[in-house]
């Protein structure tokens, strides 16, 4: 766990520790979601092992109370994200306020299953939400960000596939699923190196 930074993430580490994060949520398999959270925020932020620890230990708390359907806690999630995103601040490379971090954050998770329960609720509108999301913590033009979010919900469209589908582990829509998400943490790579 080499302390990196947030700017210096490898996205093929990130999209596969994300994809295996994904999978062990939506199985409740809560050890495994802490083990891929902890690689995925140790690749992602490149924070010290302890800082990186309870950053991931925030993450999982957060995705617990989000997790039940449709009575979450969004409030509950909102401050374990704040308070990964204070970690996340303490970098010095993001000039960040978390709980505006954390909102958006969160935002983007309410848009997600909004979209999972409701067609109404368009790809677009998800893909506004992330780039809001990226453009505020990493500090760069939305329009730089784009291509990272459209990426980001073909994963989420290919998880939500596997997830109907009976959220087997053998499933080849997992191989789908963590290409895009390589893909998109690529295209954000490139854009906060602009």
């Amino acid at each position: 766990m080499a302390t990196r930074g947030p700017r210096a993430f490898d996205p093929v580490l990130v999209g596969n520790r994300e994809t295996d994060a994904w999978v062990a949520y939506y199985r409740r398999d809560w050890a495994r979601f802490l083990k891929a959270s902890v690689g995925m925020v140790a690749a992602g932020f490149g924070m010290s092992p302890p800082r990186t620890f309870a950053g991931a230990w925030y993450v999982l708390k957060a995705n617990q109370l989000w997790a039940p359907f449709p009575d979450n806690q969004p409030d509950g999630a909102r401050a374990y994200m704040r308070r990964f995103y204070a970690l996340v601040q303490t970098t010095g490379e993001v000039m960040i306020d978390p709980a505006e971090a954390a909102r958006l954050e969160v935002e983007w998770w309410r848009i997600h299953r909004a979209h999972q329960h409701d067609e109404g609720v368009t790809e677009s509108e998800l893909e506004s939400a992330l780039v809001e999301l990226y453009s505020y913590v990493y500090s760069v033009d939305p329009e730089a960000v784009q291509p990272a979010a459209h990426w980001r919900v073909q994963a989420m469209n290919l998880s939500d596939r596997w997830v109907a589908d009976g959220c087997r582990p053998d499933d080849r829509t997992l191989v789908e699923e963590r290409r895009a998400l390589v893909t998109s943490y690529a295209a954000l790579h490139k854009a906060v190196h602009l």
